[in-house]
């Protein structure tokens, strides 16, 4: 992984090109600590990710399934239980994710997909879901792109596997994107802009609104109002309250107050230290710099 910063973003890449950014044992690692890092990161407000390449994310690397003597049975305890820590929801990330999918998005890719908070794609991005091609069950990825999608198109996908991509312009009719960029070279300039929107906002309320409206997803409308009404008046008395009615009132930029971390739950910081117990393993990639991946402060990203 890459791991940047940018102004008020930060940004997550995904960096294996050559595999068109299919996850490996280490990658999966990594994810996990860097969500944190960027999570945990008082200058960022808002979290981008996208891949290198061609590809934004190919799913599971079946190549290192298919010859490191282990397969998908390195991952049965954690799947079992449904305790995965990779993407931003697991890691319980709760500053505001933005996907920008380049290229091929297919099988666990979707996880990204389905688990970011804004979803935008370049013109030429494709979709597609490989498991049932290679012997695999469509599960938790598709499972969860049904919060966004009608459930045709989405079992279309599962069953015709490896064989139909969906065009951007088509996961942008069926909900699963909200913005297409064309031309395609604009999807990081793009999504920098959507970012730095965001980042204008009080981040006390949007961590709040991300607590509601994803807790939403889990329960009935009544149970989730019930839920939505502690997390609307948990911010009351918070400073931004009155700064930003001052701000709107003096016409000029809002100073909000910074975010106060608040604890994860112990598997998300045990997920995260794997990815140094990884790292004595296995050199760090050539384009690495520390951190999880770190292209710096402001480096290209």
């Amino acid at each position: 992984m890459l791991v940047a910063r940018r102004g008020r973003a930060g940004w997550l890449i995904f960096n294996r090109p050559k595999q068109l950014n299919a996850m490996n044992n280490r990658m999966r690692d990594e994810l996990a600590k860097a969500w944190l890092e960027l999570d945990g990161d008082p200058e960022v407000r808002v979290i981008v990710h996208t891949g290198e390449g061609r590809a934004f994310q190919t799913g599971v690397d079946v190549a290192e399934i298919a010859t490191d003597g282990l397969g998908m049975e390195r991952y049965r305890a954690e799947a079992e239980i449904f305790d995965l820590h990779f993407t931003a929801w697991h890691q319980k990330v709760e500053k505001p994710v933005i996907a920008a999918v380049n290229g091929l998005c297919g099988g666990g890719g979707f996880h990204f997909v389905a688990d970011a908070d804004i979803v935008i794609a370049a013109a030429d991005a494709k979709f597609f879901d490989p498991h049932v091609s290679v012997g695999q069950v469509v599960s938790f990825e598709l499972m969860a792109l049904l919060r966004k999608m009608p459930f045709e198109p989405v079992m279309r996908m599962a069953l015709v596997g490896a064989h139909e991509r969906m065009p951007a312009a088509r996961a942008y009719e069926l909900g699963m994107v909200s913005e297409v960029v064309d031309p395609p070279a604009r999807l990081r300039e793009r999504a920098a802009e959507i970012a730095e929107l965001v980042a204008r906002n009080s981040p006390v309320a949007m961590r709040a609104t991300k607590r509601a409206l994803w807790g939403a997803l889990e329960d009935g409308l009544t149970a989730a109002c019930k839920a939505g009404a502690a997390h609307l008046v948990s911010v009351w008395g918070h400073p931004d309250q009155l700064e930003g009615p001052a701000a709107f009132v003096e016409k000029r930029p809002a100073g909000w107050a910074e975010l106060e971390p608040e604890p994860k739950p112990e598997s998300v910081i045990a997920a995260a230290k794997r990815a140094d117990e990884t790292a004595v393993d296995a050199p760090a990639p050539a384009a690495s710099a520390g951190s999880a991946a770190s292209a710096g402060s402001e480096d290209s990203a």
